[in-house]
């Protein structure tokens, strides 16, 4: 019998000069795809994070209030060690994010603000690959964010936002979803791979309390682990994958 062909990834497109990244909560993105990341902006492309929360609802041993602020400082570190500097939050509630209007309006109004042409989310799916269920804010968060990618260009869908001065935005040419199980392209992960480990070690007291293994150890081997095998897939190179959209 001869051996299945694997489809291999196409690159990610890289015509593009602005990224705008969108998730429910820190650490989202480093688990998902900041190696990714640190290689754009070495580029001197320009990428910028929004959050719907400040993931005050995960950690068991501390109090939402005590939880949040100290979240915040790990994630703007672990923004910093990628090289984004513009981390924005808006405030919705940890563990209860609700996909609808409102949402969407504030994920647009971050489109306008910021103006991209490529936006990022993580994956919107109610699994991971058909074995492990998905969060109900990455679902959210992540729906919202394909929707709001049109409605930002719309000035008829949410006209109080040009009211505040926030015209609309029809650039964004592409959605990209990380951690999809169904990925189309994918981004060479080595030129950013050791800054994507030390970027989740931003989140060490996150990572703590998820594993008894030492931090290091853990971060390096969960990143590692997914970049190599999903290079089988992209020429043998360590790779970060995506499922994009075009609009």
């Amino acid at each position: 019998m001869t051996e299945p062909t694997i489809t291999q990834l196409e690159p990610m497109p890289g015509d593009w000069r602005r990224a705008l990244a969108v998730v429910a909560h820190p650490d989202d993105l480093e688990y998902g795809c900041s190696a990714a990341i640190a290689g754009w902006t070495d580029e001197g492309r320009e990428v910028a994070y929004v959050l719907a929360t400040r993931g005050e609802a995960g950690i068991d041993t501390l109090a939402p209030a005590e939880c949040a602020p100290l979240r915040e400082r790990e994630q703007r570190a672990s923004a910093a060690v990628v090289g984004v500097s513009e981390v924005e939050f808006l405030d919705h509630r940890d563990g209860v994010i609700e996909y609808g209007v409102p949402l969407r309006r504030d994920i647009a109004a971050a489109i306008r603000r910021h103006r991209p042409e490529l936006v990022i989310t993580l994956n919107h799916r109610d699994t991971w690959g058909g074995v492990a269920w998905n969060t109900p804010d990455h679902v959210a968060v992540g729906r919202a964010t394909l929707d709001a990618a049109s409605d930002a260009g719309n000035r008829w869908i949410f006209p109080e936002l040009t009211e505040r001065g926030l015209e609309p935005w029809d650039g964004v040419r592409w959605v990209a979803v990380a951690g999809s199980a169904s990925p189309t392209h994918a981004v060479d992960a080595t030129p950013g791979l050791e800054r994507a480990v030390r970027s989740l070690l931003e989140h060490r007291t996150y990572i703590e309390v998820l594993t008894d293994e030492d931090p290091e150890t853990y971060v390096r081997g969960f990143l590692t682990g997914f970049a190599e095998s999903a290079g089988q897939r992209f020429g043998g190179k360590p790779a970060v994958t995506f499922e994009l959209f075009g609009r």
